[in-house]
């Protein structure tokens, strides 16, 4: 069996891809973000309010960084691109950012407690599910289609008898 080419990012330090490797972070951060909210609608603490408003806020700004090398390897390797789930996986990572904004302005103000019943719940479980499936695609791309990676094909780990 042929091994196939693997397809390398081009945003890296050290060898080593910067989208994986930051990508962590706004999701980490964001998920939280839906446990601060059911945490803040359960107990009526204003502490959860304001927990919610850093995590959406820190979600967001490292969102934003991570999506950075990701959109470089996009549109600077033409493999990729000619990768369906890769657009699918940014077109919703967009999507996913754009409700991490409106998360972030629902609670901008004195009071960030004040939108999180309903919408600010709402938009953070959203959120939530947005990434899920974001993150379903990206490890696709990674896993199946080896972008970043070193690709071994199965045969190689066989020992010929």
């Amino acid at each position: 069996m042929l091994r196939e080419e693997k397809i390398d990012s081009r945003s890296l330090i050290k060898g080593h891809p910067l989208h994986p490797a930051l990508i962590h972070f706004p999701i980490a951060t964001l998920l939280l973000l839906v446990v601060t909210d059911i945490c803040y609608v359960v107990t009526d603490d204003f502490f959860w309010a304001k927990a919610g408003f850093y995590l959406s806020t820190t979600g967001l700004l490292f969102g934003v960084l991570g999506s950075i090398p990701g959109a470089i390897d996009v549109f600077s390797v033409k493999r990729i691109r000619k990768i369906v789930s890769a657009w699918a996986h940014g077109l919703l990572a967009v999507m996913t950012l754009s409700l991490a904004t409106l998360n972030v302005m629902l609670r901008l103000g004195d009071d960030p407690s004040a939108q999180i019943l309903p919408w600010g719940l709402y938009v953070s479980v959203l959120t939530g599910v947005m990434i899920n499936i974001t993150g379903s695609l990206g490890a696709q791309l990674v896993y199946e289609y080896g972008i970043g990676v070193d690709v071994v094909q199965k045969d190689q780990h066989l020992v010929d008898p």
